[in-house]
């Protein structure tokens, strides 16, 4: 839907209906009627489960639990790479109305304790390593009880794998303590879970400061996911390989949950990023979609195999950021991936190509992941430059700092509202009351700190962070202007520039750069010459006052 009298509000469609459904309840439904379809596979762990088979390794996870002493509104944390439990616990603390907390897998020692102090876990989930990294110095840490403050909660540590050297039980012991307890006990549990409860913490520095934990609900995240597959035109035909972790809402909702409510299968290939298992599963499993953020993709293109059968990609999303104009020729070039609108003309190849219709994801945690996205038959053109249209039930505003709606085409802060609101920051009222308002209408939005701008046509266009603006002797310096035009350069694949403080002129600018591994290093007078092209002189002048990175 378009702005609404030429003020930029965006109103979502009404259909299709919301789902109101817990995640144990939709995961029950589609093991009984497409119980033998295939579901889940880590290829790293050699696990492969249809939708009935996952569901019922669900129930004897859940049973543990129960044994192990959670409660209905419980808090059980997991610090993992992507591996098989991910999924089961997840769905197992949907059963008995407790929540999941995905922990990052690159937390130090003390980040994590204070993850874990802040969200109350009553039972952690780790491994002695997580991908090539080892978590022995959480593991310590745990063992030993060195916490800065006590973890007064914290009742209990299970390892995902048997390790005997810290003292912990297992998963599978986990699941053995489990088999004393009856269905009959499960469904008690179950009967009592509402699709509004709080089934999910992420972790996320929201607008303001220090890390705070959204609580989503089993309606945010299950509906999230359902609209973001729907965007993507998924089937059950559909098999999509997903690198991004588990731990990111990207991971969860946008992989996860986007492919099992279309009936489409998921695959894991690794429990960390790596490229050389990502491409390799798409090839080995006949994946149709393929996920990653731009420096994921960037990987991609660095480490593809002329042995690998990529022809079985459609769809994919880039989340995070629009893909650079130079990486999507790359892209065509190199991986095969061809937009559906076939703008790039054609291809110097007999060969025949698919057709990958890669769309852009934008959201927020707290708004359980995407709020706007492109659709797949977008022109390329919405597809590079915008993050697509609104969501169904989700409304999108633009402000300016007086809290006023601007007109179509003006910039402001990008506001959101509508089902995938989180119900608030974990034990954090006060920056709840910060990050989230409710107008003279009774509607609730949350504040993104995104500067944004509408256009006539409905499609949002990210044009920077409103606290990543550079202010320049007075001057407003949009750092994700200067970063669009550096990655238009042949040499660079990313950009990132940052504000330095400067005592004449408040701030400048210092632009970081990865180059590309087959082209030389361009110079910082070459990336200067070539920004000075498009970009005002005073944001040129920035740029000669930093340092460029590669």
């Amino acid at each position: 839907m378009g702005p609404s009298n030429n003020l930029s509000i965006l109103i979502g469609p009404i259909e299709p209906p919301l789902w109101n459904l817990t995640l144990g309840q939709f995961l029950k439904q589609h093991a009984q009627t497409a119980p033998s379809s295939p579901c889940l596979v880590f290829p790293q762990a050699q696990y492969r489960a249809t939708y009935k088979q996952l569901y019922d390794r669900t129930i004897p996870v859940a049973k543990g639990l129960i044994a192990a002493g959670v409660r209905n509104g419980d808090n059980i944390g997991i610090l993992a790479g992507n591996c098989p439990p991910y999924v089961e616990l997840l769905f197992a603390t949907s059963h008995i109305g407790a929540a999941l907390v995905v922990l990052n897998s690159t937390y130090t020692p003390l980040e994590l304790h204070s993850a874990l102090k802040l969200s109350g876990c009553r039972l952690l989930f780790t491994s002695s390593r997580i991908g090539k990294l080892s978590s022995h110095g959480v593991l310590n840490m745990l063992a030993e009880k060195t916490f800065p403050k006590p973890l007064h909660e914290l009742q209990e540590v299970f390892l995902l794998k048997r390790e005997n050297s810290w003292g912990f039980r297992d998963y599978d012991d986990l699941i053995s303590i489990g088999e004393r307890v009856q269905d009959t006990d499960v469904a008690k549990r179950t009967a009592n879970v509402h699709p509004d409860d709080v089934c999910n913490l992420q972790f996320t520095s929201g607008t303001t400061g220090a890390p705070k934990a959204a609580m989503l609900t089993h309606n945010n995240i299950l509906n999230n996911g359902r609209f973001t597959g729907d965007r993507m035109l998924l089937t059950p035909k559909d098999i999509v390989c997903c690198p991004p972790p588990l731990f990111h809402a990207f991971g969860i909702t946008a992989g996860l949950l986007a492919a099992l409510t279309h009936g489409s299968s998921i695959v894991f290939p690794s429990e960390t990023f790596q490229p050389l298992e990502s491409l390799q599963a798409v090839s080995t499993e006949g994946c149709t979609a393929l996920h990653g953020v731009p420096a994921m993709f960037s990987a991609y293109l660095d480490s593809v195999n002329s042995g690998w059968d990529l022809s079985t990609l459609r769809t994919g999303i880039v989340g995070g950021s629009p893909v650079p104009p130079k990486m999507m020729a790359d892209l065509r070039q190199v991986l095969n991936l061809v937009h559906i609108t076939n703008l790039y003309g054609e291809m110097n190849s007999t060969k025949k190509l698919p057709k990958v219709d890669l769309t852009l994801l934008v959201g927020m945690t707290e708004t359980s992941a995407a709020s706007l996205m492109s659709f797949t038959d977008d022109p390329i053109e919405k597809r590079l430059s915008t993050v697509g249209k609104i969501f169904p039930h989700v409304r999108a505003k633009i402000g300016n700092t007086s809290g006023d709606i601007v007109p179509t085409g003006s910039r402001g802060e990008l506001w959101v509202s509508g089902f995938g609101l989180q119900k608030g920051y974990w034990r954090n009222p006060e920056k709840t009351a910060e990050a989230m308002r409710t107008d003279e209408n009774g509607i609730l939005w949350m504040q993104s700190g995104d500067e944004a701008v509408f256009d006539s046509e409905g499609y949002c266009r990210i044009t920077g962070r409103i606290k990543d603006i550079i202010i320049r002797g007075g001057e407003s310096i949009y750092p994700l202007e200067i970063e669009e035009r550096l990655v238009q350069h042949a040499s660079i694949v990313q950009a990132s520039v940052v504000g330095i403080a400067d005592e004449k002129l408040g701030e400048t600018v210092s632009a970081f750069i990865q180059q590309r591994k087959d082209q030389e290093q361009p110079s910082t007078e070459q990336v200067r010459a070539f920004a000075r092209q498009t970009l005002g002189w005073h944001k040129v002048l920035l740029a000669e006052m930093g340092r460029v990175f590669s």
